[in-house]
């Protein structure tokens, strides 16, 4: 995993960026694998699995649970909630856009897609299932899942691989262009507001886009010590010490509280914000953002800046028509 460990390392490494080349549009189509090509059979087969509460433990709980998409994404609360009203420790991340992400959850476990797609449906807080060898014989038990499998990938297709393609697969299409500062650097200068304006070239000047680079503002698969400075009063009151991030996984010190750098596309639809849900409002992060990483403390008008420029990441939402889910007539499964 490719890490920069500090804001210092991140700025030499962008260098001197020109805005031409630091702004940049959201691609409209998400790149696959070679071992998953997109079709539209599996988009549709992934969008039922996606939706279907039956992958989980008590027929409660489903992806879209925690990343609904018919909002920004995610479901708004400061601990993602899954089976038997458990909470974790973690904010839900969006979905939207999660094609773009070079590593997947806070803590950038997972490499791909198809491989986050596998741990919420077995996690005992999330989704609750045993394991996926219930699941797969959960789906061979629903006749529209066998013909739904087989479409997609063939006869006697049902497996925790392909369930998980063929989500990951729906995901890829999960993309928000064409927002006010895609029009604007796409040529549109009437798209953006003076003070949004102001609030983009300021991101630049004060660095928060060494991190927050690329198309989808979550830099190439960067990850970032969170918090960088040391604030007693900000550190107690965000509880930021409480979750060692990516360190939790390799068990290394250096990786304590490194972090993957989330997306900015649709910020202001996605509050609380950080890791732990723990800032309410946009204003709010981005003061504890500039004091904790850059060390800096912004005037009320430069933050009311950064915050118009991030309301203007707010995309265009592709047309979302619910799946109809297989059924089992006359009979459940809790």
């Amino acid at each position: 995993m490719f890490k920069i460990r500090s804001l210092a390392a991140a700025l030499a490494l962008a260098g001197s960026v020109s805005v031409a080349s630091a702004w940049e549009a959201l691609p409209t189509v998400a790149p696959a694998p070679d071992d998953n090509p997109t079709t539209e059979e599996k988009i549709e087969l992934g969008k039922m699995l996606y939706h279907d509460p039956r992958l989980s433990s008590t027929d409660t709980v489903s992806c879209s649970s925690c990343h609904n998409t018919m909002l920004g994404g995610e479901d708004n609360r400061p601990n993602a909630m899954g089976v038997n009203g458990q909470t974790g420790g973690r904010s839900a991340p969006t979905v939207w856009n999660a094609a773009f992400n070079a590593v997947q959850f806070w803590d950038g476990r997972a490499a791909s897609l198809e491989d986050q797609a596998a741990g919420p449906v077995t996690n005992p807080i999330e989704m609750g299932m045993k394991s996926w060898d219930d699941v797969v014989a959960r789906l061979k038990s629903i006749e529209g899942y066998r013909l739904a499998f087989e479409q997609a990938f063939g006869k006697d297709a049902i497996s925790k691989d392909n369930a998980t393609k063929a989500i990951a697969a729906y995901e890829r299409t999960l993309i928000t262009p064409n927002s006010p500062y895609d029009k604007y650097v796409a040529g549109d200068k009437s798209a953006l507001t003076e003070q949004q304006v102001r609030g983009m070239n300021l991101t630049q000047e004060l660095g928060c886009t060494a991190c927050h680079s690329g198309p989808a503002f979550n830099g190439p698969g960067v990850f970032q010590k969170f918090p960088m400075h040391s604030n007693a009063f900000f550190a107690a009151k965000y509880h930021f010490k409480d979750d060692k991030g990516l360190a939790a996984v390799t068990k290394k010190p250096d990786d304590e509280h490194m972090w993957k750098v989330p997306t900015w596309r649709n910020i202001a639809l996605t509050a609380p914000y950080f890791h732990n849900g723990a800032a309410k409002t946009l204003d709010e992060a981005v003061t504890v953002m500039a004091k904790m990483q850059l060390d800096k403390d912004l005037s009320k008008e430069q933050i009311a800046d950064i915050v118009a420029f991030l309301n203007g990441l707010t995309g265009e939402f592709p047309k979302q028509t619910m799946p109809v889910l297989p059924t089992t007539p006359g009979t459940t499964f809790n």
